[in-house]
C-alpha cells in the first residue's frame, strides 16, 4: 500500500503541474471585463467591493500582489495567477477524490497491496476525470482571471476531499479534527462565496454511510433533512446571527453608554471568543456538568444561531429548547457537544474576516461600496439588499402590484407590514457631534396582490413580461380579479382585472429557460460541445450546445456545416467533443451506481453534490430572462461532480471490456468473508455482505490487464480531445484590452474632469486603471447606478488621489436616510423656467417632503443654467471661434426628458448629477463634465443637444448640436477626438495581431472593439462632414487667401479622416476581431466619399474591396439562414434577419454606387447559395406589412 500511496501522491501532483502550466500559460496578463477589475483593485489596496464582499479573497489577493515587486502593471497578473494556482490545486484534490472513491469500490478494505491492473484502473480514472475538468470550458474560464469562483471551487474541492479523508480515518482517535477542519474551511469559504455550503448534504451522507452499518433509503432521507436543517441554521442563523447579536451590543455601547462606533462590536467579539473558549475548556476537562451546560448554552446564544427571522420569539423558543435539552438530559453527549461548539467556533473565526470590511470601510478608501463601516450597514451589505428580493416557492407573479389603502379623504398609501428595525449612523452637521445610531423605522414588506400569489412562481417580474411570453410561446394565464384598493379595515374598495400565470406555464418557463437554457446548455457546453462563444437567447445560431454529430445537431439547430465561418469553425468558442466526455460520465455514473451497495451509497453522495451545486442553484436563483451575460460560472461545482463520474468512466469501460471478453456467470456465495479472502488473485472485486463477486469472471489476469490498458487509453484520449478544442478559446495571453479600453475612456476626458459611467464594463476597468496602475487619477469617475444611494453620494465628495472631491449644492443631511431616493414632480409644478439652483434648493429643503406621501416634491421642473461664455473658453470647453455660437443658458426642462417625465420624477442619481453639472458650470467650468459613451440616454437629463464626442466620452458644452437626437449623439469635437484617438488611445495588444487566433477575444471584448470602431468611424464621419460644410461656404466674396485657407482646411479634414480609417484597420484589424454588421459598410462609404472628394483612387478601390468582402462574408450567413426550417428561422435575432434582407440590398446598392459590377457579384453570390428571390419576397412582405 505504501507503493500505491506514493504513486497516488506523485500522480496527483503531476495533475496539479499539468493544470498549473495550462492555466499559467493562458492566464490573462491584466484585468478582464465584468467584476475582475473590481476584485483586483480591492485585493491590491484592500478596498471594499460589491456585496456581499469577499475578505478572504482580498487578503489572499493582497498576498499575491506582493510578488509584483512594485510593478503595477504586474499586479493583475499576480492576482490572476492566484486563481490559476488555486484552480490547479482543485484539480489535485479532484484526482485524489476520484482515486479514493474508485479504490474503495474495487479493492478490499484490508488489502495491503494492489495489482498492476487495479492501479491502472484507479489512477487512469483519476487522471481522466482530473484532466477532463482541467480542460473543461467553464472551469478553465474562471481559472485564468481574478474572480472569486476559482477560490470558491478550491474550497468546495477541499471540503469534499476532507470528508473522504475523514471517511478513511473515522474509527481512529481524534478523527473529529477533520470535521472541525471542514467547518473552518466552510467559515473561510463564506468570506469568499456562499456556494460552499451546498456541499453539506453530500458531507452528511458520507457521515451516515460511514457510521451506520445498516443504511437504508429512509436513513438517507433523514440525513438529507438534517443536512438541510444544518444549511438553514448556518445560512439563516449563524451567518446573519453573528451580526444581529453584535448589533444589540453596538446599540447599547454607542447609544446608551456613549462609546464610539464599533466599540460594542469589539466587546461582543471578545465576549463570544471567551464563551467559546470556556465551553471548549469545560467540555475537555469534564469536571462540572453544570458549567458544561451553561458554557455551551452561552456559546450557542452568542453565536447568533437562534436569531432566525425578525421575531424575537424564535430565539426564545430555540434557546428554551437548547437549555431544556442541556439541563434535563441524563447523560450529555460530550463528544458531539464538543464537535458542535468547536465547529461553530471555527466558523466564527473564518467568518470574522468580515471585520476587515469594517476596518477598511472606516478608512474611507476610494472604492468603498455600500460603506459597511458599522454593523448595521454591514448587515445590509451581507444580505445583498441592494439587489432586491425574488420569490422562491410561493409569492408574486408578473402582474402583481402593491395593494393601496384609501383613507376617508381618498388619500392612498401602500399597505405593508413591518420587518426588521433599521438603524444608521447619524449624519453629523459638525465633527464634534457625538456618535449615535438613528432609528429609521422598520423595513417595509409591501403587500402584493394576494390573488396573484402562486406556488412555484417562476414568472414574477413585470419588466420581463414579453421575454417570459417569448420563451414559453405566450402567457394565456387565468383571468383574475385582483385587489387594488382597500379601506382602513381591509374591505376591498376596488378590483382590477389581471392575468395570473398557470402553474403549467410557470413550470414550462422553469424547464425551458431556467433549467434547459441556463443550466443544461452550460452542462452540455462542457461535456458535449459548444456552438460558439456568442451569448445566446434562444436563437439557433448563438451559444447552443452541439455534439458534432449531424443527426443530433441538424434537427435542433439547422445544418451546422452551413453555419457562417465567424459563428462556426472560425469562432474560437466552437468546440466539438462528439459527446465523448458525456458518454464516459454516464458510463462512470452507471458503474458506480450498480457495482455494489457501497457503490450506490457513493453514487448518492456524488449525486447530491451534483444536484446541490447545479439544479438546486437553478431553483434558488429563479433567474429572469435576458440575463446580461452567460452564468455558467455559477455551476462549476456541479460540473466538478460530473467530472468524478467521467473519471469513473474508465473503471466502467474496463468492466464493460471484461464482460465482453467472457460469458458472465452468476455470482457465487462463499463461506468466508471478504476480509478472509485470498489476496493473491489479480482480479478486482466488489463486495456485498458476505458475497465476493469478481468483476470479470473467467477473465485471465492478462486479459483484465489488457482491458485496463484500453480503458486508460480511452480515458486519456477524451481529455486530450477536449484540450485540442478548448485551448484557443481560453488562451488570454497577450490580451490587454480591458485595461487599455478603460484607459481610453479616461483619456477622452480633459484634466480634472468628471466622467459619468453606468455599468460594470464602463466603470470597473476605469477604477482598475486608476487604483492599480495609477492612470489619470485626476479624473473623478462617478457611477450613476451607485449615485442612487446616499453612501455613494457622500463618497464622491471626498478627494481620491489627484482628483478633488465633487462640490454640490446638496449637503449629506439633505439626502440622508433615503429621503431623496425618488423625487416626484409636483402635480401643481410651475412650468416657467427657473435657475437650477432655485429648483434644487426647493427640493433639498425638508419642507418639500411635508405632504401626505412624505415624499420630496419638485415644484420647478423647467430649469436653466446660466453660461459664462468667456469662462467656458478659458476653461477649454469651447474654442474662441465657437464662442459666438454658445448659448447664454443651458436649458434643462425635465418635462422633455423621456425618462424623468415617464416616471413622474427624478431619482437621487439624476438630481445629484444635475447638481454636479450645475455646480461645475457655476464655478467657471472648473470640472469638465463627461458621460461615458456607453451610458444609456436615460441618464442624459435632456442635455443631448449640448453633448459631443471626444473619443469614448461625451463632453457637455454650451454649444447646441442640431445633429444629435434623443438617443444618439452624432456631434463630435473633431480636434479633441482626433488627438485623443491618435495620440492617447491604447489598443489592448490587438495592434500586434497579424493572423486570426493570435489573441483570443471573447464576445464581451469583441463588443468593446466594435464600440471603439464605431466611435472612430463617428469621428471620421464628422471630419468629412466638416470638409463638406466648408466646401458649401459662399466663396464669391472671399479673398484668395480665405479660399486657400478653406482648401487647406478641407484637405486637413479629409486627410485626418483617412488617417483615422487607416489607423483603425491597423490597430483594430479584422484579423483580431471580425467586423460587426454595418462596420465595413460604413468604412466603405467613408473611403468612397474621400476617394470622390480628393481623387484618391486607392481609397475608392479599397471601398469597393471592403464591400465585396462584406457581401461574400454575409453570403455565408444568408445561406445558413435560408437553410433553416421556419421554426428555426423564427428564433433568429432581428439583426440576423436584417443581414439576410435589407443589409444585403444596401450593400449591393453601395457596391453599385462605388462602381462595382453588380451583376457579376450577384451571380457569384447565387453560386454560393444565396436565394435572392426569397430576399425580395421577404422585403416585399415586410414593406406590405409596414404599410
Amino acid at each position: 500500500m505504501k507503493r500505491y500511496n506514493l504513486i497516488n501522491d506523485i500522480l496527483g501532483w503531476v495533475c496539479f503541474a499539468v493544470a498549473a502550466v495550462t492555466y499559467l500559460l493562458t492566464v490573462e496578463p491584466t484585468a478582464s471585463f465584468w467584476d475582475c477589475p473590481e476584485f483586483i483593485s480591492q485585493g491590491c489596496k484592500l478596498e471594499v467591493g460589491h456585496p456581499p464582499g469577499n475578505p478572504i479573497f482580498m487578503l489572499a489577493a493582497r498576498f499575491f500582489v506582493n510578488f509584483a515587486f512594485g510593478d503595477v502593471t504586474k499586479v493583475a497578473l499576480m492576482v490572476n495567477s492566484m486563481s490559476a494556482l488555486l484552480s490547479a490545486a482543485t484539480i489535485l484534490l479532484l484526482f485524489w477524490t476520484i482515486t479514493h472513491l474508485v479504490k474503495r469500490l474495487i479493492i478490499r478494505d484490508n488489502a495491503e497491496e494492489l495489482s498492476l491492473t487495479q492501479m491502472l484502473v484507479i489512477f487512469g480514472s483519476g487522471i481522466c476525470g482530473a484532466l477532463a475538468y482541467t480542460w473543461s470550458d467553464t472551469f478553465w474560464f474562471s481559472a485564468v482571471e481574478g474572480e472569486v469562483y476559482a477560490f470558491s471551487s478550491f474550497c468546495t474541492a477541499l471540503v469534499f476531499w476532507l470528508i473522504l479523508k475523514w471517511e478513511n480515518r473515522a474509527d481512529q482517535p481524534h478523527s473529529d479534527k477533520y470535521l472541525i477542519l471542514i467547518a473552518y474551511v466552510i467559515g473561510i469559504s463564506i468570506a469568499v462565496h456562499l456556494l460552499n455550503l451546498l456541499c453539506i448534504p453530500a458531507i452528511g451522507l458520507v457521515i451516515y454511510y460511514r457510521l451506520w452499518k445498516d443504511t437504508s433509503a429512509t436513513g438517507s432521507l433523514i440525513t438529507l433533512a438534517v443536512s438541510a436543517i444544518v444549511v438553514g441554521l448556518i445560512l439563516y442563523g449563524l451567518v446573519p446571527g453573528f451580526i444581529e447579536v453584535s448589533q444589540y451590543f453596538e446599540l447599547f455601547f454607542v447609544n446608551t453608554l456613549g462609546f464610539s462606533y464599533n466599540v460594542g462590536v469589539l466587546f461582543y467579539a471578545i465576549l463570544a471568543v471567551a464563551s467559546f473558549i470556556w465551553a471548549i475548556r469545560e467540555l475537555y476537562r469534564q469536571t462540572s456538568v453544570k458549567r458544561i451546560r451553561w458554557s455551551v448554552a452561552l456559546s450557542i446564544l452568542l453565536s447568533g444561531i437562534p436569531f432566525i427571522g425578525n421575531s424575537m420569539w424564535i430565539p426564545v423558543v430555540i434557546m428554551a429548547g437548547v437549555i431544556g435539552y442541556l439541563f434535563w438530559s441524563q447523560k450529555l453527549p460530550v463528544r458531539i457537544l464538543n464537535l458542535v461548539v468547536m465547529s461553530i467556533f471555527v466558523i466564527f473565526i473564518g467568518y470574522s474576516s468580515y471585520a476587515l470590511l469594517l476596518i477598511r470601510s472606516s478608512a474611507n478608501p476610494p472604492m468603498n461600496q455600500n460603506a459597511p463601516d458599522n454593523v448595521f450597514a454591514l448587515a445590509s451589505y451581507l444580505n445583498r439588499e441592494q439587489y432586491g428580493e425574488r420569490p422562491l416557492f410561493y409569492g408574486q407573479t408578473h402582474q402583481s402590484s402593491v395593494v393601496y389603502e384609501a383613507d376617508p379623504s381618498g388619500q392612498l398609501s401602500p399597505q405593508y407590514s413591518n420587518g426588521a428595525p433599521q438603524y444608521s449612523k447619524v449624519t453629523k452637521s459638525s465633527p464634534d457631534q457625538p456618535d449615535k445610531y438613528i432609528f429609521q423605522g422598520y423595513k417595509k414588506d409591501y403587500r402584493m396582490s394576494p390573488e396573484l400569489d402562486m406556488l412555484f412562481p417562476r414568472i414574477y417580474s413585470g419588466a420581463h413580461t414579453q421575454a417570459y411570453s417569448d420563451w414559453i410561446g405566450g402567457i394565456k394565464g387565468t383571468p383574475t380579479k385582483v385587489t387594488q384598493y382597500v379601506d382602513s379595515e381591509g374591505n376591498v374598495l376596488q378590483y382590477t382585472d389581471r392575468i395570473k400565470p398557470t402553474f403549467g406555464e410557470s413550470l414550462r418557463f422553469f424547464l425551458v429557460y431556467q433549467l434547459n437554457h441556463m443550466y443544461w446548455r452550460y452542462f452540455m457546453w462542457n461535456f458535449a460541445g459548444r456552438q460558439n462563444d456568442i451569448q445566446g437567447n434562444g436563437e439557433v445560431n448563438h451559444g447552443n450546445w452541439i455534439s458534432g454529430i449531424p443527426f443530433i445537431d441538424t434537427p435542433r439547430l439547422g445544418d451546422q456545416s452551413l453555419l457562417p465561418y465567424s459563428d462556426g469553425e472560425g469562432n474560437a468558442g466552437h468546440n466539438v467533443f462528439y459527446m465523448l466526455p458525456l458518454l464516459l460520465g454516464i458510463i462512470g455514473l452507471g458503474w458506480q451506481a450498480f457495482v455494489s451497495k457501497r457503490g450506490i451509497e457513493q453514487f448518492w453522495v456524488v449525486f447530491f453534490l451534483f444536484f446541490m451545486t447545479g439544479i438546486a442553484i437553478v431553483l434558488y436563483l429563479n433567474q429572469t430572462p435576458s440575463q446580461p451575460r452567460e452564468r455558467d460560472y455559477a455551476f462549476a461545482g456541479s460540473f466538478y461532480a460530473f467530472a468524478i463520474w467521467i473519471g469513473m468512466g474508465v473503471a466502467g469501460v474496463w468492466k464493460i471490456l471484461c464482460m465482453a471478453m467472457t460469458k458472465k456467470t452468476a455470482p457465487k456465495a462463499i463461506e468466508e468473508t471478504p476480509s478472509e479472502a485470498s489476496d493473491s488473485d489479480d482480479n478486482a472485486y466488489e463486495f456485498t455482505d458476505g458475497i465476493e463477486t469478481p468483476i470479470e469472471d473467467n477473465v485471465s489476469p492478462k486479459a483484465s490487464l489488457s482491458a485496463a490498458i484500453i480503458a486508460c487509453i480511452i480515458g486519456l484520449a477524451v481529455p486530450l480531445q477536449m484540450v485540442s478544442q478548448t485551448w484557443d478559446d481560453h488562451d488570454r495571453s497577450g490580451r490587454y484590452t480591458t485595461r487599455d479600453f478603460g484607459m481610453n475612456y479616461l483619456d477622452s476626458v480633459d484634466e480634472n474632469g468628471i466622467i459619468f459611467t453606468n455599468g460594470d464594463n464602463d466603470t470597473f476597468p476605469l477604477w482598475y486603471a486608476q487604483e492599480v496602475e495609477g492612470h489619470r487619477t485626476d479624473v473623478k469617475v462617478v457611477n450613476l447606478s451607485y449615485l442612487t444611494t446616499d453612501w455613494y453620494a457622500n463618497q464622491v465628495k471626498h478627494p481620491s488621489y489627484e482628483a478633488a472631491g465633487i462640490e454640490t449644492l446638496a449637503k449629506p443631511e439633505d439626502y440622508a436616510y433615503d429621503r431623496m431616493n425618488f423625487n416626484y414632480f409636483a402635480t401643481d409644478a410651475d412650468t416657467s423656467a427657473v435657475l437650477v439652483d432655485s429648483s434644487l434648493a426647493q427640493l433639498y429643503d425638508l419642507k418639500s417632503s411635508q405632504n401626505a406621501w412624505g415624499a420630496p416634491m419638485m415644484k420647478h421642473t423647467n430649469m436653466y443654467i446660466p453660461v459664462d461664455v468667456n469662462a467656458a473658453v478659458k476653461a477649454g470647453r469651447i474654442t474662441e471661434n465657437e464662442a459666438s455660437h454658445a448659448q447664454p443658458v443651458i436649458s434643462v426642462d425635465m418635462n422633455n426628458d423621456a425618462e424623468a417625465s415617464g416616471h413622474g420624477g427624478m431619482t437621487l442619481s439624476q438630481v445629484l448629477s444635475l447638481d454636479m453639472i450645475n455646480t461645475s458650470i457655476k464655478n467657471g467650468w472648473n470640472r469638465p463634465i463627461y458621460f461615458a459613451s456607453t451610458v444609456p440616454s436615460d441618464y442624459y437629463l435632456g442635455l443631448q443637444p449640448y453633448m459631443r464626442s471626444t473619443g469614448m466620452a461625451y463632453e457637455i458644452t454650451p454649444v447646441i448640436n442640431d445633429e444629435n437626437s434623443d438617443h444618439d449623439i452624432s456631434a463630435v469635437n473633431t480636434d479633441k477626438a482626433y488627438r485623443n484617438i491618435t495620440e492617447k488611445f491604447r489598443w489592448g495588444g490587438l495592434d500586434k495581431v497579424t493572423e486570426p487566433g493570435q489573441v483570443y477575444l471573447d464576445e464581451t471584448v469583441r463588443r468593446m472593439v466594435t464600440t471603439t470602431r464605431s466611435y472612430i468611424l463617428q469621428a471620421a464621419t464628422a471630419l468629412i462632414n466638416e470638409a463638406v460644410m466648408a466646401e458649401r461656404a459662399d466663396s464669391t466674396a472671399m479673398s484668395d487667401a480665405d479660399k486657400a485657407t478653406i482648401e487647406a482646411y478641407k484637405a486637413d479634414r479629409y486627410a485626418k479622416s483617412l488617417n483615422l480609417l487607416k489607423l483603425m484597420e491597423e490597430k483594430l484589424p479584422e484579423a483580431a476581431s471580425p467586423y460587426a454588421v454595418q462596420i465595413p459598410q460604413k468604412m466603405a462609404q467613408l473611403y468612397a466619399r474621400i476617394g470622390i472628394a480628393t481623387g484618391n483612387k486607392e481609397a475608392s478601390a479599397h471601398a469597393l474591396e471592403l464591400l465585396e468582402n462584406e457581401l461574400r462574408r454575409y453570403a455565408r450567413n444568408v445561406r445558413y439562414y435560408q437553410s433553416l426550417d421556419p421554426w428555426q428561422y423564427a428564433t433568429l435575432q432581428q439583426t440576423d434577419r436584417y443581414a439576410e434582407t435589407y443589409y444585403m440590398v444596401y450593400l449591393l446598392q453601395d457596391y453599385s454606387d462605388a462602381g462595382g459590377d453588380t451583376e457579376a457579384i450577384i451571380h457569384d453570390l447565387e453560386e454560393m447559395g444565396v436565394n435572392f428571390d426569397r430576399i425580395v419576397s421577404i422585403i416585399e412582405q415586410s414593406d406590405g406589412t409596414a404599410k
